[in-house]
């Protein structure tokens, strides 16, 4: 099956198994992802021009750990791409990825970026931050996450929904630094100053705070350029210009980061060629390119750019 086909196959049936393929080529590599394909396929072409390797996408939006394990071990898979650390911990807990020992990625990638045991590898991090207004607010009107459960809050905070994955792991970081029953009070705390109900994605947040129905809002640090640079819809311009960036808890843990992962699947067909292109990810050139496709940072340290 083409690279083509495959990704053809994944948009319009919002995801199809590589089991279809009818035989495993020696020189190709298969992927799940929960990227998107505009952050991936060039350097997935990239490595492509580079290695000779043939990459086939499978583009996943949700059920990536029940697909794997209804695949098991007739899957095909080599390697699973994740747009946070959620999937990465699932993954390992239900036992569908396997170590991987290379001395390019232990030496690419921080440890605090990588999984203990080597079976998950950080590519990006971004951080979710609190953006302000810019008209109502000083820069130094608030600094810490725990903050936001403060009655000077009240009517005042914008967020997403506490049950998607990108709150969920900024919640952990809480109860990792706070416990459980401090935790559980400050969103309760939080819940009580929120200006309206939980509604909308990250960027709706920020434009609540355009809009003057915030003041302070939750949102991952990378939208800001996303929205910031959009000449599409100009309109997004004016909410990144009516907000400042307040990355919190700078005089302590400072603030949460979360990442975009890879990992070798349990069962890959074409491990060696899998960690070949997992070690390239992690490279000057494609972690540049990552990072700069969706506004991250790079997990690499010292990262150069590119002329």
């Amino acid at each position: 099956m083409s690279t083509d086909l495959m990704k053809r196959a994944a948009m319009f049936c919002g995801g199809v198994s590589l089991l279809l393929s009818s035989a495993v080529s020696a020189s190709e590599i298969n992927i799940y992802s929960y990227r998107q394909p505009f952050l991936i396929e060039p350097i997935l072409d990239a490595f492509e021009e580079e290695s000779g390797i043939q990459v086939n996408v499978v583009y996943v939006r949700k059920g990536l750990v029940k697909r794997l394990e209804i695949e098991g071990d007739r899957s095909v898979v080599d390697l699973i791409l994740t747009a946070d650390i959620g999937p990465l911990y699932a993954l390992k807990q239900s036992r569908l990825i396997q170590p991987v020992k290379s001395d390019v990625l232990r030496k690419n990638i921080p440890a605090k970026y990588r999984d203990a045991d080597s079976q998950w590898f950080g590519l990006t991090a971004r951080s979710r931050i609190l953006y302000t207004s810019r008209e109502r607010l000083e820069a130094d009107a608030i600094g810490r996450y725990e903050e936001l459960a403060d009655s000077r809050w009240k009517g005042r905070v914008c967020s997403r929904s506490g049950k998607h994955k990108y709150m969920l792991s900024l919640v952990s970081s809480l109860i990792l630094a706070n416990g459980e029953t401090a935790t559980e009070q400050w969103l309760r705390d939080v819940k009580g100053n929120l200006a309206r109900r939980p509604t909308g994605n990250d960027r709706a947040q920020i434009k609540a705070i355009s809009d003057g129905v915030c003041d302070v809002a939750l949102a991952n640090s990378y939208y800001f350029g996303k929205i910031l640079t959009n000449e599409r819809k100009p309109e997004q311009q004016v909410w990144a210009n009516a907000v400042r960036l307040v990355f919190p808890n700078q005089a302590d843990r400072g603030a949460h980061m979360n990442i975009s992962g890879i990992a070798l699947s349990r069962y890959a067909p074409h491990r060696e060629e899998a960690i070949r292109l997992m070690e390239y990810l992690s490279a000057e050139r494609a972690q540049f390119m990552y990072a700069q496709g969706n506004f991250e940072f790079p997990v690499r340290v010292n990262t150069p750019g590119l002329s």
